[in-house]
């Protein structure tokens, strides 16, 4: 079986095709600067094509799409039903969705009887109950405009999620875990036999811990004091909170490898700032969860720096719980789960 992987993103298309017998990666292909400015690659169709896709020696296509909203809690074929509900979301995830939903566009042109399932970030949170999903605003807000916490890395938490019952030799239905995805986007989750149960991101990825250019949690009068007494557009609060926040903001890098190599105040107060945070959560989640069989690190940061990984949990902590390092793949969580929706469908919807 051979299932191909496309992460569409703004100005980028990736694309890796797996031989799922043994999950290896038969070939795999980036293109980046779509429609920028110069740029000779105008469109992802163009892409697509510079990717030089043999479709013939497919079976599925899994497309990453970040927001499915409370209508996507699994796996999902593609069809233009479903096209048309993810144009709906695209509201819920404007730099994300819109250009995942343009990669579904394109592959249905260029392999239109081909079988095409659309995988989702916040699929893996659908669960979490009520208390942990729904923030203390006017219930009108929720249920009339769906302003709730979905949560995103999903795909990422579940492959840990996987992999780590592997390690711990545990069946993924009795395992209590943290599980931390810090890179330049970071986001920590807690999952209670083997379902999310609370996760840091919320109704965008811009909640939670801090990030490289996201100020994650903050005060939400802030962002009233910044257009109201200083003047700044919405679109200026936007910017600042998504782009120039951070590790950024506060020591002028989002890159945690020049910010460990720096040694001026700023950056030491960034580290701290930023592995407080995470330390904050895993605190809070230890207390959720009662049971911790595992704390698990992954991403760029969390995966290659044991600097920062041992500000988070000290050695007392470590000594009491399993600290497990796992180096994420969510091209291969996506296709897996293709795999799976294949094995529950009929022959019959794939025709």
């Amino acid at each position: 079986m051979r299932v191909a992987v496309i992460n569409s993103g703004s100005s980028s298309l990736k694309f890796k095709l797996f031989n799922m017998q043994t999950n290896e990666v038969i070939y795999s292909k980036v293109v980046e600067k779509i429609g920028e400015k110069n740029s000779p690659i105008k469109s992802h169709s163009q892409a697509l094509e510079l990717i030089e896709v043999d479709f013939t020696s497919i079976d599925i296509i899994g497309h990453r799409v970040v927001h499915g909203g409370e209508e996507f809690t699994k796996p999902t074929l593609v069809n233009e039903e479903v096209i048309e509900k993810l144009e709906d979301l695209a509201h819920l995830a404007p730099l994300h969705n819109p250009a995942n939903l343009e990669g579904i566009v394109v592959a249905k042109k260029k392999a239109p009887s081909l079988a095409q399932v659309a995988v989702f970030d916040t699929a893996f949170h659908s669960e979490m109950p009520q208390e942990a999903y729904l923030y203390a605003l006017d219930f009108d807000l929720y249920e009339k405009h769906k302003i709730r916490k979905y949560g995103f890395h999903g795909t990422s938490h579940s492959y840990l999620l996987k992999e780590a019952a592997k390690e711990l030799n545990k069946n993924e239905s009795e395992l209590n875990i943290i599980t931390l995805h810090l890179g330049n986007g970071a986001s920590a989750c807690a999952i209670e036999n083997g379902k999310s149960i609370d996760t840091s991101m919320g109704f965008t990825p811009l909640e939670g811990l801090v990030m490289g250019t996201r100020s994650g949690d903050i005060d939400p009068a802030i962002v009233l004091y910044m257009q109201r007494d200083l003047g700044m557009s919405r679109d200026k609060v936007d910017e600042i909170l998504n782009k120039k926040s951070g590790l950024l903001g506060l020591c002028g890098s989002s890159d945690i490898r020049n910010i460990l190599e720096q040694e001026d105040e700023r950056s030491r107060l960034a580290i701290n700032i930023m592995t407080r945070r995470v330390k904050k959560y895993v605190g809070a989640y230890m207390a959720l969860l009662g049971r911790v069989d595992a704390i698990v690190f992954s991403g760029g940061i969390g995966e290659n720096s044991a600097y920062i990984r041992e500000k988070i949990v000290d050695k007392t902590l470590a000594k009491e719980i399993p600290i497990l390092v796992i180096k994420t793949n969510e091209e291969l969580e996506i296709a897996r789960q293709c795999l799976t929706f294949k094995d529950s469908e009929s022959k019959n919807s794939f025709s």
